[in-house]
């Protein structure tokens, strides 16, 4: 298949190309570097099989494909407040243009939401069947009801106009090539940890976070769109929760850094909990996350401290 990846030299993006390649579909990558990096797709651009556009989803694209994976969009906080109309036309403007795109093709599409569609959960773990506690005018909702609009117009375009589609609900990810000032927790610590800065400890470190390793993800996205599922939405994610507190203590010891734990006030609309239900993932794709939390974050470990230390040399 010729399959396009909006947003493909991002974090997920660049991982997601290379395992399509490593399956023997030819990518078309698409990015505006907004807050993808060209980096993170040099050691693609070489490849036969490998192309790639700078563009912007807000605007038209007339290519040919047989699928599209719809990741474009900054994920982190820090980014997409940083310019919420531009997240939000991202979401609505970008989606309408690629399912567009697939209804002229007749190509599949992934669209990638997040777990943020469902707010600030009053349930734990949330299924799929949850609709959510978002608040519709709060700083992160360009990037919430951003990601819900999205969703509705892909069902939309699926039952109008009859496109295959698949949308994954992501739950927090992580690994090799997030990045450094993303403002993500995981980056965060493990940078403020390698530097021995304090670790910034939101609230009492009691809200809790479900990590999933990249390379685990990145098999579901393969799964979930090559499947001949029924479902057309999907929670993805690791469902082991852990609390902020003690994700920082384990980046220390792993770590061996000397920095303190330092505490701020929350953020507003921040959720409390994150827990997905992947029931139906392992049902219908028989897919269960492999890599521990701690394997993966000695990777990412691993991968920050060569980042720094090529910073550090630079300087």
């Amino acid at each position: 298949m010729r399959i396009l990846v909006t947003g493909g030299a991002g974090f997920l993006g660049s991982h997601l190309s290379e395992k399509l390649l490593s399956l023997g579909h030819s990518v078309l990558c698409i990015d505006n570097f907004y807050t993808g990096n060209r980096r993170n797709i040099l050691h693609l651009l070489d490849h036969p099989d490998f192309e790639f556009i700078r563009h912007d989803v807000t605007f038209p694209l007339y290519v040919e494909v047989d699928g599209i994976f719809n990741l474009a969009c900054p994920a982190s906080p820090l980014h997409y407040q940083k310019n919420p109309v531009q997240t939000f036309k991202t979401n609505v403007h970008g989606v309408i243009n690629m399912l567009g795109l697939a209804k002229r093709t007749g190509a599949r599409f992934f669209q990638a939401s997040t777990s943020e569609i469902y707010g600030d959960p009053t349930v734990s773990p949330q299924s799929e069947e949850y609709w959510g506690n978002v608040n519709p005018i709060g700083i992160r909702s360009c990037y919430d009801e951003g990601k819900r609009a999205a969703e509705t117009l892909t069902l939309d375009y699926h039952r109008q106009f009859g496109i295959d589609i698949r949308v994954a609900r992501i739950f927090n990810t992580f690994g090799p090539r997030m990045d450094l000032n993303d403002g993500r927790v995981i980056s965060n610590f493990i940078v403020q940890a390698l530097r021995n800065q304090p670790l910034t400890i939101y609230g009492q470190g009691n809200q809790t976070r479900s990590f999933c390793f990249v390379d685990d993800l990145i098999e579901a996205f393969c799964k979930f769109f090559f499947s001949s599922t029924e479902s057309k939405i999907m929670n993805l994610g690791n469902p082991k929760p852990v609390d902020m507190l003690s994700l920082a203590r384990e980046i220390i010891e792993l770590t061996g850094s000397k920095s303190p734990l330092t505490f701020e006030p929350l953020p507003n609309d921040d959720p409390q909990q994150r827990e997905p239900n992947i029931e139906r993932a392992q049902r219908e794709l028989d897919w269960n996350p492999s890599v521990s939390r701690q394997e993966g974050l000695i990777k990412t470990i691993k991968y920050f401290k060569e980042v720094i230390s090529k910073m550090d040399v630079a300087n």
